[in-house]
């Protein structure tokens, strides 16, 4: 969608709520209270009221709208950034163009978004041949490191590690100049650690239908074979790793560049919203105008992860 589609579609904050409204409807609305999904729409008081129960709430509730005050232009404009580009805002850039006083509402907007993309990319899980690999990104040194000498390399407090996994099937006859593999989806997930432990539990839930599955000859993943039919683990010179995993790593370089320019230093606990919508967008590059339409209906169908009072 360009801007100045976007400008026609959505000219005011009524224009917001009434799209934000009709997906909301499409989708359904359940009720928190006795899970109900037949609701009566109460105009004079802008809720939808249970026709179980008569338990109020309102648009906003349980979507990534969630006890926001912020008006629904502001997500509205939001989303058309972070979607109408392969790159990326910074919450301070998108405080500039909203004209917004405060840094932190546009930060927690912004995040809340990201988070959407990654429950909603959090649905799919990888099938079929598999390249894996792990890589570091450079953040923030948390607080309670930041007294200690700082370490170098792999070690250093400034390294968050990441699992990166992606879709990677053989393609039959490549023409001249094509890649010899096809891409499918992509997963990065920020880890604690490298033991087998950890790699082996994140690869059963985000590749639960490999197949396949390439990798390095890391002693991490010497158990992969245990629940993978088929693991090729093999010495990668760095002259063939373009070869061998090549998608993981292109989707590697892509993202420590996007990262490195619009974010500069990333904070370790803000790491993996980054990452999710770097996923998001790169798992729908094809999707072109509809990408607007979906990132909507992922922040109406969000869930919250709280607790009603009413049980």
């Amino acid at each position: 969608m360009t801007l100045i589609d976007f400008i026609k579609a959505f000219p005011d904050e009524a224009s917001c709520k009434v799209k934000f409204k009709a997906y909301r409807d499409h989708i359904g609305v359940v009720c928190p209270k006795c899970g109900c999904r037949d609701h009566y729409w109460k105009r004079d008081k802008e809720s939808y009221e249970c026709k179980g129960c008569s338990y109020r709430q309102s648009l906003r509730s349980n979507t990534v709208m969630h006890k926001s005050k912020l008006p629904y232009r502001y997500r509205f404009i939001c989303m058309h950034l972070l979607t109408s580009t392969k790159k990326s805002f910074s919450s301070k850039e998108l405080q500039r163009q909203l004209g917004h006083k405060r840094y932190h509402p546009i930060r927690h907007m912004s995040h809340k978004l990201r988070e959407a993309m990654g429950k909603r990319d959090g649905e799919y899980v990888l099938a079929g041949r598999i390249e894996l690999d792990e890589v570091y990104f450079s953040t923030e040194a948390p607080q309670s490191e930041k007294e200690n000498p700082l370490k170098r390399g792999r070690g250093s407090q400034k390294k968050t590690k990441v699992l990166v996994m992606a879709e990677s099937d053989f393609v039959e006859s490549p023409k001249q100049g094509e890649k010899p593999r096809r891409v499918g989806y992509l997963k990065m997930r920020v880890i604690e650690d490298l033991k087998k432990g950890t790699i082996n539990e994140h690869v059963e839930q985000l590749a639960s239908k490999a197949t396949e599955i390439d990798t390095d000859d890391s002693t991490s993943y010497v158990d992969l074979k245990e629940f993978v039919p088929r693991h090729n683990a093999q010495v990668i010179p760095k002259e063939k790793v373009g070869e061998i995993l090549p998608w993981v790593h292109i989707a590697i370089s892509n993202a420590k560049r996007q990262l490195l320019n619009t974010h500069h230093d990333i904070k370790p606990e803000f790491l993996q919203k980054y990452l999710d919508e770097f996923c998001y967008k790169f798992n729908r590059r094809y999707a072109g105008e509809a990408l607007f339409n979906r990132l909507l209906v992922a922040c109406v169908s969000y869930k919250n992860d709280f607790r009603y009072k009413y049980g």
